[in-house]
């Protein structure tokens, strides 16, 4: 037992080393968007996106490249060009003009008069080295719409990943609220059982004073000692409650699960049921609408994607290269450069369905994406219609509670007072106290769920960032 209670204080000494830091809800907010790592994810898909944007937008420009290539070869061998006879040619006085000496016969050959012998000759050749280089560069001139396309949806995906970095804040700051929210409550529970259990200490002394004096008997002190029995169970439970509430609020917001934190209460304790009445129906500020949007547009440019492999292709290539290489006869023959130009046309004609077929599935994908988009906007108009009808019963349910713990607390006094003349019995002041308790305990509990109920009412409205922010 001795070592038990040596630990607990080891514990509680080190505990006190460290400085307890306080968070308020906007705390925890912001440490939980600079923590949350899903949050990183989706800024650096933004910033990936951004890069594609780029990717695709260079498409419309030229491309040039630089080519070389160098062969050596020992690869050689000889042309032989065959000899014959000449005809030798006479000026014509009379024409003016040069004329071959032959003498043409019946059958249309000519027999050569004159002539000068041309032999037999032979050209050796050797490849040894070759270097072509050179610059290229391409131009699409059209594509069928294809480039345009790609780049529209790059376009796209960026502004999705811009939405869905909207998306993720209003979700990490639900789950921070939630978890702000359940911390309080149980912080907020401890303190009501702390009180009720300080009042039933004050009583204590009250009866154990009046069965000395012979007032009262030992069975009301044994009431009285089963109730605070049963209030420092509560509180323990409290107590345990709130401290792992505030490892889940220490989990969510990225600090670590041994943190000595205390959540600040009072921004919490500063809302009322006056506060939430005036609610919009409107769902267009959501990013989710902003999502569903770019996903059909994105379905239809897909259907562009998919006619353009199927349209005719324009492009224009050109260049200089400079050639080097091939001796012939001793002498090399490649030794020059020289710019060139091409115009190339690409006219699909027939492919047995493959083009009908594709842009037929990526029209029947936009539909879907259509149908999707409605469905979705259904469910989030039910959505909001189900966060505003709790609004209305929170705010009730906190306006009732409210009126039930001022009832129980004058209720309570009543009682004391009734108790301490003698006009009421124990059991009954008893059961005022613990019925303040109980009425003390749901006013929290409604105040949490408004509390609940108003963020998940902004986050169906597209509303949640701004009003963190702000």
């Amino acid at each position: 037992m001795k070592r038990y209670i040596s630990l607990a204080i080891i514990i509680g000494l080190n505990c006190s080393l460290h400085a307890q830091t306080r968070l308020s809800l906007k705390e925890c907010r912001n440490k939980a968007i600079e923590n949350n790592k899903e949050l990183r994810i989706s800024h650096i898909k933004l910033e990936q996106t951004g890069y594609d944007v780029k990717a695709y937008k260079a498409n419309f420009f030229p491309k040039f490249s630089l080519i070389a290539t160098d062969l050596y070869s020992f690869g050689k061998g000889d042309l032989t060009i065959s000899g014959g006879h000449l005809p030798i040619y006479t000026l014509d006085a009379a024409s003016g003009n040069y004329l071959p000496a032959v003498r043409p016969d019946e059958n249309g050959q000519y027999t050569l008069l004159q002539y000068a012998d041309f032999p037999d000759q032979k050209l050796e050749y050797k490849i040894k080295n070759v270097f072509v280089g050179g610059i290229m560069f391409e131009e699409p001139i059209y594509m069928g719409g294809k480039i345009t396309a790609a780049y529209n949806m790059a376009k796209i995906g960026k502004q999705m990943a811009s939405q869905n970095i909207r998306l993720s804040r209003s979700e990490v700051i639900m789950k921070t609220d939630e978890a702000y929210a359940l911390a309080v409550r149980a912080k907020e529970l401890g303190k009501v059982a702390r009180s009720y259990k300080q009042t039933l200490d004050e009583l204590l002394k009250n009866v154990e004073s009046a069965v000395r004096h012979g007032m009262k008997t030992r069975n009301d002190m044994m009431k009285v000692q089963v109730k605070i029995n049963e209030a420092e169970l509560n509180i323990q439970k409290a107590d345990n409650a709130y401290r792992l509430a505030c490892m889940n609020l220490c989990h969510v917001t990225g600090l670590p699960l041994t943190s000595n934190i205390e959540v600040d209460e009072n921004e919490f304790s500063a809302y009322n049921a006056n506060e939430y009445i005036t609610v919009v129906e409107d769902i267009s500020a959501r990013p989710e609408m902003a999502i569903l949007a770019d996903k059909v547009e994105l379905a239809r440019q897909k259907v562009k994607l998919a006619k353009s492999d199927f349209l005719p292709n324009v492009a224009l290539t050109g260049g200089y290269t400079y050639n080097n290489g091939i001796e012939l006869a001793g002498k090399k023959l490649l030794d020059s450069g020289t710019a060139s130009f091409m115009l190339s046309v690409k006219i699909p004609i027939f492919n047995f369905g493959e083009g009908s077929n594709k842009i037929r599935s990526a029209k029947a994908q936009q539909r879907i994406t259509a149908l999707e988009q409605d469905n979705a906007n259904e469910q989030m108009t039910l959505e909001l219609t189900q966060c505003i009808n709790n609004i209305t019963e929170a705010t009730t349910e906190l306006q009732l509670t409210h009126k039930s713990l001022e009832q129980a607390t004058e209720n309570m006094k009543m009682s004391k007072q009734q108790y301490e003349v003698g006009f009421e019995p124990l059991s009954d002041y008893l059961e005022a106290q613990s019925l303040w308790q109980q009425a003390f305990a749901n006013e929290i509990e409604a105040r949490c769920q408004l509390f609940l109920s108003h963020t998940k009412y902004l986050k169906a409205t597209g509303q949640l960032q701004a009003e963190a922010e702000n």
